[in-house]
C-alpha cells in the first residue's frame, strides 16, 4: 500500500526502517508514467513506498533539494541513502531499490 504524506506527516514515515520515497507533482507527465510503475513495484511489498505531491509538501520538497520531480529517494531509519531522478522502467526500479550502493 502506498501512503500519500504532507509536510505535517512525513517526519512520521521516516521512522520506519527502509521507505522509499516518490516526490512527483499532478502535472508532470514522466510523474504519472512512473506512478504507475511505483504502483507495481509497492504491491510486491518490497520496501514501504509514500507518495509526496511537491506542490502540497512545498517544505519537504525544499528540506530535501527536490529540484526536478519525478525523483525518488529511499531513507533508511530517517536518513537519506539513494537517490534518481527520472522515469525507470519496473525492472530497473527493482534492482535500484534494492541493491546496495
Amino acid at each position: 500500500m502506498i501512503k500519500h504524506v504532507n509536510d505535517e506527516s512525513f517526519n512520521e514515515v521516516l521512522k520506519e526502517k527502509r521507505v522509499l520515497v516518490d516526490f512527483f507533482a499532478t502535472w508532470c507527465g514522466p510523474c504519472k508514467i512512473l506512478g504507475a510503475v511505483i504502483e507495481k513495484f509497492a504491491s510486491k511489498n518490497v520496501i514501504d513506498v509514500v507518495k509526496v505531491d511537491v506542490d502540497e509538501a512545498s517544505l519537504t520538497a525544499g528540506k530535501y533539494g527536490i529540484l526536478s520531480v519525478p525523483t525518488l529517494i529511499i531513507f533508511e531509519n530517517g536518513k537519506e541513502v539513494k537517490r534518481t531522478s527520472g522515469f525507470m522502467p519496473l525492472d530497473a526500479l527493482e534492482k535500484w531499490a534494492t541493491e546496495d550502493e
